[in-house]
């Protein structure tokens, strides 16, 4: 009986935390550059005084779809898209180095070369500062080229070269703040073979359509495991009624 109980319970509490999983990502359907976050398994044994007879399964949100974006064209200076398989370096809020795909860019009041969240962007010696310009060029490398005011458009000056990096296969784990660092901490050396697209954004990979199945599906999940639950309690009011006439 208990153990009906029990299978029920933790399965309705961890059909919970995944559709909070998924409810992140359909509310992310459109923000640039986003990865939806995958439902990942793990069976922990419970521990305690007795012996281990009791196994719960826990939903994690490790897991992350790396597959791309459709790319949008802009036409936009600051925007650009990574190519492939790459991320671009920024400062996150904590003062380290961390990764996105967002190529949203912007240069902020203090000068510094953003993301549209207002991460800055890091180049070979840290953030990049932007000058005051007539006009500004990203390359495919992610080499930064202005006009300085007050000169010809042939004289472009290299500013700096954001730093673009690739992620070993299985190291990549997302932040609370949707930011990408390497499992285990650290940082990625820049990589001169990730290229960028300029004048174009990435779209987030998440599928609406295939969200809302899920979200379905887990919703009738959960009424079937709170079925199960008053199917334990019925059983055991039958046992004491039982009990009480004999």
């Amino acid at each position: 009986m208990d153990r009906l109980l029990y299978l029920a319970m933790t399965g309705a509490h961890e059909t919970m935390r995944a559709q909070s999983l998924v409810s992140n990502n359909l509310a992310n359907a459109t923000t640039t550059g986003f990865r939806a976050d995958l439902e990942t398994v793990r069976s922990l044994p419970m521990q305690g005084p007795v012996q281990p007879s009791r196994v719960y399964g826990v939903i994690e949100g490790n897991g992350l779809d790396l597959r791309a974006g459709e790319l949008t064209r802009t036409g936009r200076a600051l925007d650009v898209a990574v190519e492939g398989d790459g991320w671009i370096a920024v400062q996150a809020p904590d003062g380290g180095e961390a990764y996105t795909r967002a190529g949203d860019l912007k240069v902020n009041g203090l000068g510094l070369l953003t993301t549209g969240a207002g991460h800055p962007v890091m180049g070979d010696g840290g953030p990049i500062a932007i000058p005051p310009h007539a006009h500004l060029e990203i390359g495919a490398d992610g080499t930064i080229s202005v006009q300085p005011l007050g000169q010809s458009a042939k004289a472009l000056a290299v500013v700096d070269r954001i730093k673009l990096v690739k992620i070993p296969p299985g190291q990549a784990t997302k932040g609370a703040d949707g930011l990408i660092r390497l499992r285990g901490g650290g940082e990625a050396e820049a990589d001169a073979s990730v290229r960028l697209v300029s004048g174009a954004l990435e779209a987030s990979n998440v599928s609406p359509v295939e969200s809302m199945v899920r979200m379905i599906e887990l919703a009738r999940q959960y009424e079937t495991q709170i079925k199960m639950m008053k199917t334990a309690e019925e059983n055991d009011r039958s046992a004491s009624s039982l009990l009480r006439l004999s």
